[in-house]
């Protein structure tokens, strides 16, 4: 990432045709290059201007105008990067709003990276690294759930949470310094219980915020959803069923679907991505079998796998490798085409299928209903909620608590085995790193970069 001395700019908006666009500018010179073009209704200039109050005017290069314009100004420390930064609001449009940027750019400012702005932010100590992911997960967020949760990030909840950890480690800490210093034997045993209980108190803590992580990573990025099955067994209509339109072709011919088809289906307030694919079967089709490939891979990374079988046509082969390929995944079976002449027996259905399937027809509206509270009772046990102890979704907060809970459970061994309390010591250090490294507390470039890629220019 460029030099944070810097002033930067770039278009806060979506490029294309709208009411407004926005330019934002961040940095020492902002107000100095906005006087330099910008040129007021009432002579005010930016720099005397009162804060977070909008002028009216143009903007101007030498005495041509370029479009009629709001400029608003905030103030540092009080503003998204703790810098000063100028606002430009223009007429929505392609050529307007390249033509201010350029501008901006001409007189000193250089175009902002990937999620400069918020970065800066976070370096200026305005908010911490979990915050600074929760406006990414807002911006991605596809469903009022996703929002909410990146929203209670935002506002500090999982810093709340993790600061409150990282404060009892420290506690920890520091009844082992003040053992190692005053060292006395009845009190240093006393320490070693006191101790106990404290590291078995906050693995408590992490369990319940990695089991909680479960939920909360599948209610922000969605639930992968694989819909499987042997061709013309209803898969197609089960997607068009749970799309609420026709999204894949659907007919009679065997194979029609050759290539994976997805989309996003908001249930709820659950997010499915989700994928139908081509149906499983030995073919000598070389098209078909890339499509049988490919739903393997698909499969290999479901989050839920939905199997459809017709009991309308015999069971066979295919439907017993099917059956193979789920055993290990959390699956939903529907036994479909209820509605027809059953071909599968009674007895297979017991022998293959147990009690574990639902038997519908997905062609009719309460047959989805099913599909989709069934989905709900799985993951969620048919309820939502969302709460500061289910905000840890990110993958690298839970990598990194995940590394907290394995070097705190060494500790806890350590205390029991009654070794060295200054050696303890550097392993609670290494816990108290990992938490620290969640945050932002203790962060590397490498880490900054993986949370600022995903970012927009302009954010």
């Amino acid at each position: 990432m460029g030099n944070l001395n810097d002033t930067i700019a770039a278009i806060s908006t979506a490029i294309g045709e709208a009411g407004i666009a926005i330019v934002r500018i961040s940095g020492d010179k902002s107000i100095d290059i906005i006087d330099d073009i910008f040129v007021s209704a009432n002579g005010i200039k930016i720099m005397d201007a009162e804060n977070r109050k909008f002028l009216y005017g143009h903007i101007c290069d030498e005495k041509k105008q370029i479009d009629e314009v709001l400029v608003v100004k905030m103030k540092e420390p009080h503003s998204y990067t703790a810098e000063d930064i100028v606002e430009v609001h223009c007429h929505g449009g392609i050529v307007s709003v390249k033509r201010i940027l350029n501008l901006v750019l001409s007189k000193g400012a250089r175009l902002a990276e990937r999620g400069e702005f918020t970065k800066r932010g976070f370096l200026n100590g305005r908010i911490d690294l979990t915050q600074a992911e929760a406006v990414i997960d807002m911006i991605k967020a596809k469903t009022d759930v996703s929002f909410d949760m990146g929203l209670n990030q935002l506002g500090g909840a999982l810093s709340d949470v993790l600061n409150e950890l990282k404060d009892e480690l420290i506690s920890m800490q520091a009844l082992i310094v003040a053992n190692i210093d005053f060292p006395d034997e009845d009190i240093e045993n006393a320490a070693y219980n006191d101790l106990i209980v404290r590291s078995e108190k906050i693995i408590g803590k992490m369990d319940e915020l990695l089991e909680n992580s479960k939920n909360s990573r599948l209610l922000r990025d969605g639930i992968n959803t694989v819909i499987l099955g042997k061709p013309n067994v209803g898969k197609s209509s089960l997607l068009n069923g749970l799309l609420k339109y026709d999204r894949a072709i659907v007919t009679d011919i065997a194979g029609t679907t050759r290539d994976v088809i997805e989309d996003y289906i908001n249930l709820d307030g659950v997010l499915l991505k989700i994928a139908d694919t081509a149906g499983i079967r030995e073919t000598e089709d070389e098209v078909e079998k890339i499509g049988v490939n490919i739903a393997r891979e698909k499969l290999s990374e479901a989050d839920l796998v939905i199997a459809i079988f017709d009991i309308s046509r015999e069971f066979d082969s295919d439907d017993k490798e099917i059956l193979n390929l789920i055993k290990d995944k959390k699956h939903i079976i529907i036994l479909n085409k209820d509605d027809l002449e059953q071909k599968i027996t009674d007895a297979e259905i017991e022998k293959y299928f147990k009690d574990d399937y639902l038997r519908l027809s997905v062609m009719e509206n309460k047959s989805v209903k099913k599909v989709e509270e069934l989905i709900l009772d799985l993951f969620f046990d048919g309820e939502l909620q969302i709460s500061s102890d289910m905000v840890l979704s990110n993958l690298r907060h839970i990598n990194a608590l995940r590394e907290a809970k394995k070097d705190l459970l060494e500790v806890n061994e350590s205390l029991n085995k009654k070794v060295f309390l200054d050696l303890i010591e550097v392993d609670l250090e290494n816990v108290i790193a990992h938490i620290s490294e969640i945050t932002g507390a203790i962060t590397t470039e490498d880490i900054l970069d993986r949370v600022f890629s995903d970012f927009c220019i302009g954010k």
